[in-house]
């Protein structure tokens, strides 16, 4: 949860722990090996080094945050809440873990447990500013979820509702898709591809706030006013007095909200589609595979399981894969969306152009996800 706004469900990323408690700084050296390592996307090797280090120091608060940190870059999201919650339960005064712990849990949509956690943080330290724009960005999210379910139970309220959501799309989806940042606060870092914030030097700076999108304001229509009556001439005796001009009809207010809302939307499908090509080049199967909504259905007669394995064994290991989306062009109607481009995939010496439309809906969590998938057209 840095100012740079992005939508909640992102896996940890950057870290770097340092003076956890005042602890000494005799493994000072293996620390910024972890962290290098976990810079450079090793998440496997820091979590290796960090199991590894932690035999012989098991209670080390920051060889063990560096560890769930590791664990939650190479996808163990649920070793990663196990060894986040051991430390709030080892060190309760730390406000960090309990800050990771909830963008662990914002990323399985689990929004009360993560501002549980967030309040625990804030518990900790009041004067944590990061956990405090975190519980705002989950109260944002939770406010989202309320007016979706409000607009699903009845939809002539969808001129009130809508520009609310809006509102609240433009405020997660303005930077969406854009490479991770973490955010420096001071000498303790808790850092995140979605909303956490990090203490130590990032990889990049972070971006300055996006302002929040606003709907235009319908303009209001100008007062008509009456034509003057024409000088009338030199006194004549019982002169007709001449009729007063028709009012002109009032001009309709421009449907304003609704078209903030429509683009609003377009942004954020725009942004899920770069983000999905993100995770694809990156190799990152927990947010790429995150962005096919449950009820996609593969190509053929596969099943789920078979399909996201036939993925990951084409998608994992290879040296680079290159993805790009070109001509992009979106249309959303309602909670539906679809999205036509050109796709470029390369890998190695293999290198492929094709059309590719992907045919979208917006969930309850907040969430432009894919039902459909197809290529050529």
């Amino acid at each position: 949860m840095t100012h740079a706004r992005r939508p909640l469900p992102h896996l940890l990323r950057l870290l770097a722990l340092s003076a956890l408690l005042g602890a000494p700084l005799a493994h000072a050296d293996d620390y910024a090996e972890i962290t290098q390592l976990l810079k450079t996307g090793k998440a496997q090797e820091a979590l290796a080094k960090a199991d590894q280090r932690l035999l012989a120091n098991p209670r080390d608060p920051q060889l063990r945050f560096l560890r769930g940190v590791a664990q939650a870059d190479s996808g163990k999201q649920t070793d990663a809440v196990a060894t986040f919650t051991k430390l709030t339960e080892d060190y309760p005064e730390l406000p960090e873990p309990y800050n990771n712990l909830a963008v662990l849990y914002a990323n399985q949509n689990q929004l009360d447990k993560a501002r549980t956690a967030l309040e625990m943080a804030i518990r900790t330290n009041p004067s944590y500013a990061t956990a405090h724009e975190n519980l705002g960005d989950i109260y944002a999210k939770l406010a989202s979820q309320a007016y979706n379910k409000a607009l699903q139970l009845d939809a002539s309220n969808a001129g009130t509702l809508r520009p609310k959501l809006a509102l609240i799309r433009d405020l997660f989806s303005s930077d969406a898709g854009k490479a991770a940042t973490a955010k420096a606060t001071g000498t303790q870092v808790a850092a995140a591809n979605g909303r956490a914030t990090a203490t130590a030097t990032a990889a990049a700076p972070a971006p300055a706030p996006a302002p929040v999108a606003s709907p235009a304001p319908s303009p209001s229509p100008a007062p008509t006013r009456p034509a003057a009556p024409a000088p009338a001439p030199a006194p004549a005796p019982a002169a007709a007095p001449a009729p007063a001009p028709a009012p002109a009809p009032a001009a309709a207010p421009a449907p304003a909200a609704a078209s903030a809302s429509t683009a609003a939307a377009e942004r954020e499908v725009v942004a899920a589609v770069r983000a999905w090509a993100s995770a694809w080049e990156n190799q990152d199967m927990h947010n790429y595979l995150g962005a096919y909504d449950a009820s996609f259905n593969p190509p053929g007669k596969q099943s789920r399981a078979a399909w996201e394995k036939e993925r990951r064994d084409r998608i994992v290991g290879r040296a680079k894969i290159s993805v790009t989306v070109n001509d992009l062009n979106v249309t959303v109607k309602d909670n539906k969306a679809q999205a036509r481009f050109r796709q470029g995939y390369s890998s190695g010496s293999y290198s492929v152009t094709s059309r590719k439309t992907l045919d979208m809906v917006y969930t309850p969590a907040g969430r432009w996800l894919i039902v459909r998938e197809s290529t050529g057209g």
